[in-house]
């Protein structure tokens, strides 16, 4: 049963550092840059502020950019949730799919392991490649703050990791149902929705009406400008969050079980 998430984690390890490098050494850049455009972001950080309903989506109302807190929280923030949540999309549609996709189905389930065995495996290695890749991004973001001298970080930006690594495995069980339906590699399809429930969150900041069920999406609890804010997490959020990645895993389980499945 271990061969199976052991052979998820070394076929998808390339992938997992291509993104990890790829969304935390563009955060560790734009960190890096600050330095040199703080004069200038003291000036334009009134003006963000005062653009009205896209300064509420980006939280410029609540945070100045002009400060070290709210630059990451408005730039590498936004970089991090969107570069986060596409990777844990990526991997989770494909990892179920993939079997028939590829036409390795007749090789991997005559193995002498329940199909509910198997799942759990590659949920796992899902699991590991979120860890492993929060990992990485924080090691990066980390070091752009000493590059900077900043060696007091706060509990803010640990929070924020932390709540980023709850919101991907959200959006990994969601797109977990995804490759247990599908037969066909559905990767964009999983992107897809990462990016509808990021767009989601954004229109619930600005859009009275939707405020009262931003809960819904995963990207309210994990936000970085309310996290940088001192902003207590949504517990509804939280809480819906848990039954969200408990249920679809569950749900993706339980079809795979009883799908036929094609060599």
């Amino acid at each position: 049963m271990f061969a199976i998430f052991k052979n998820e984690w070394k076929s998808g390890f390339k992938s997992l550092l291509i993104w990890a490098l790829s969304v935390g050494g563009m955060g560790l850049i734009c960190i890096l840059m600050y330095k040199s455009m703080e004069d200038s972001m003291a000036g334009m950080a009134e003006s963000f502020a005062s653009m009205g309903a896209f300064s509420d989506a980006f939280g410029m109302s609540t945070l100045s950019i002009a400060t070290l807190k709210g630059y990451f929280a408005t730039e590498i923030g936004t970089i991090h949730a969107l570069g986060s949540s596409f990777f844990a999309a990526s991997i989770a549609t494909i990892i179920l799919s993939k079997e028939e996709d590829a036409h390795t189905a007749e090789f991997t389930f005559v193995l002498p392991v329940s199909r509910p065995k198997i799942i759990a495996m590659k949920f796992s290695a899902v699991l590991m490649n979120l860890v492993c890749f929060t990992a990485i991004c924080t090691l990066l973001y980390l070091a752009g703050f000493v590059g900077l001298g900043e060696t007091e970080i706060g509990g803010e930006f640990a929070a924020f990791m932390l709540l980023q690594l709850v919101m991907n495995v959200e959006v990994a069980a969601i797109c977990f149902v995804i490759s247990a339906v599908s037969k066909k590699n559905r990767l964009g399809l999983g992107i897809s929705v990462a990016m509808l429930l990021y767009v989601y969150d954004l229109m619930a900041r600005v859009v009275p009406d939707l405020k009262d069920v931003m809960f819904l999406s995963p990207f309210s609890y994990a936000n970085a400008t309310t996290i940088f804010s001192n902003a207590k997490p949504d517990t509804a959020a939280l809480l819906l969050g848990g039954f969200v990645i408990i249920g679809m895993t569950g749900i993706a389980g339980i079809i795979y079980a009883r799908r036929d499945l094609a060599s």
